[in-house]
């Protein structure tokens, strides 16, 4: 099969396209044939190396954790997948990933694909749904009513967790370029804050809930909008302890945890048009797409997914 690896940490022109073995089931896994796949920060992040004490992988490395298609072998055991089931999944964080015509994923991490959901839809929501899914619902518990900050609004996470904080209930602040406001407000977003015109944290107080996705100074001025017993979930960083107990808030780093029962809640979400997929960008499954994926998403510029399409 081919797959997109790289073989040492650097620059965008470390992925190359090679010829691998073909992947076996084990027991509880099938072997998904790949039709879409999508990027993530993650990926490029790896890619640089940033990662490689977190996740200390031997090469060749191939990257990508978001993966949709069609059964094409199952394991001993597996008993709720048969081949030719469509699905979708977020697999295990290993140096085998999805960036290949073909994927091993353990069957307790699947999903079906709904009849009304195409492959490059499906593939662009695992990584980034299943992030929104824990940060919002299992640390925050976010309930009708409650007002929430979102920052980077028009990202992956971002688009995702504000149509998630909607069908919730929920009152959804989120920050973002002038240029993407009226995309936002068609998602469900309440309030658009153009952080290149206004500091958020002059704009909105006492809300319930921030879920950053930026770090940095922008973590750290997050806190003061909180109302006392607030929640500050991060997907980059840990915040600050000390200063979360001083102002009477509760805070964490959430690092995505794969897991094939909330992807079926949002495979049924999806299904009845509660969340909608944003894909922004497409690119063709090669050498050259991946590379042209890679750079968009290093730009920080991308609206909603970048989507990299198997030739079927």
């Amino acid at each position: 099969m081919k797959a997109v690896v790289i073989e040492q940490y650097g620059g965008k022109d470390q992925l190359h396209e090679k010829e691998l073995e073909s992947p076996s089931p084990e027991k509880n896994q099938v072997v998904v044939e790949s039709y879409a796949t999508s990027i993530n920060p993650i990926d490029w992040k790896l890619r640089e190396g940033y990662l490689k004490e977190m996740l200390p992988f031997n090469f060749p490395i191939v990257l990508g954790w978001d993966i949709s298609g069609v059964v094409k072998e199952v394991g001993e055991d597996v008993k709720d997948f048969k081949v030719g089931d469509r699905v979708f999944a977020r697999p295990a964080t290993t140096a085998n990933g999805t960036y290949a015509e073909e994927v091993v994923v353990d069957d307790h991490l699947l999903a079906r694909i709904p009849d009304s959901i195409s492959f490059e839809e499906a593939a662009s929501v695992p990584l980034v749904g299943l992030t929104a899914w824990q940060c919002l619902i299992d640390f925050a518990d976010l309930q009708k009513g409650e007002k929430v900050l979102i920052h980077a609004g028009a990202g992956g996470v971002g688009s995702f967790a504000i149509q998630l904080a909607k069908y919730k209930g929920a009152f959804v602040a989120t920050t973002a370029s002038g240029k993407n406001e009226e995309y936002l407000k068609s998602i469900g977003a309440d309030l658009v804050i153009n952080y290149r015109e206004q500091d958020f944290s002059e704009v909105v107080e006492e809300y319930d809930v921030v879920l950053d996705t930026m770090g940095g100074d922008i973590q750290d001025k997050s806190f003061s909008v909180l109302r006392g017993n607030g929640r500050l979930v991060s997907i980059v960083g840990e915040p600050d302890k000390n200063k979360a107990k001083e102002m009477g808030v509760r805070s964490g780093n959430v690092w995505l945890e794969p897991n094939g029962e909330q992807l079926k809640e949002i495979a049924s979400l999806m299904d009845r048009g509660e969340i909608k997929a944003s894909i922004g960008h497409r690119f063709p499954f090669g050498e050259e797409g991946i590379r042209e994926a890679h750079a968009l998403s290093e730009s920080h510029h991308a609206r909603g997914k970048i989507v990299i399409l198997f030739d079927k």
